[in-house]
This record gives C-alpha cells, structure tokens and sequence, in this order.
C-alpha cells in the first residue's frame, strides 16, 4: 500500500488577500471587523504559522506602501516617512483583533 501525499490546504497568499478584502468591508466593525477578517485568513491560509504571518503582511505592505507613494507624491522623505510611522498607530489597533483571528482560524483548518 503506497502513502498519498497530503495536500496543502490553503496558501498565505490566498490567507492574506482574503484579510485585506475583509477588513475593508467590515472597516464600520471597530474590533469584530479584523477578527472576522482573521478567522476567515487564518483558515484559509491552512495552518497558524501561516496564517499568522498572512496577518501581519498586510500591515507591513501597507506601512511601506504609504512611505514610497509619501514620498513621490510630495517629494520629501520626511512626509513619507511621518506618513508611514502614522500608520504605526493603526497598526496597533488593527493587528492584535487580527492576529487572534489568525490564530483561531488556523487552528480550525
């Protein structure tokens, strides 16, 4: 009798994506939102390492976004960067709703 390989059953990219759409559209719920957002992540992304690391992507790619489009906007690295340090405090906010979310969700996958 031959073993079958198991399939993954999700991926940090379909984790991630599905992270961001959802915070979006639960943006009116302060604390349920991102941890929906999480849950729903965090089971797509198959497993807790991932999905965790699926939660805290977003918020990364957002800080950096913010910097680069600061600083070609206005031309100043020093707007860019107060930009992308301003998101730090939403950060705060938004990731630990998240980051729970994840970790339920990838526990239940």
């Amino acid at each position: 009798m031959t073993d079958i390989p198991q399939l993954r059953k999700g991926s940090l990219l379909s984790g991630t994506f599905w992270m961001i759409v959802l915070s979006v559209l639960l943006v009116w719920l302060p604390g349920l939102g991102p941890l929906i957002a999480g849950i729903v992540g965090g089971k797509l992304s198959g497993d807790v390492l991932t999905g965790l690391l699926a939660a805290l992507l977003p918020g990364l790619l957002l800080g950096v976004g913010l910097f680069f489009f600061g600083t070609f906007f206005t031309g100043l690295p020093v707007i860019g960067a107060l930009l992308a340090g301003s998101t730090l405090i939403l950060y705060l906010f938004y990731v630990p709703p998240l980051l729970l979310g994840a970790l339920i969700g990838g526990l239940l996958a």
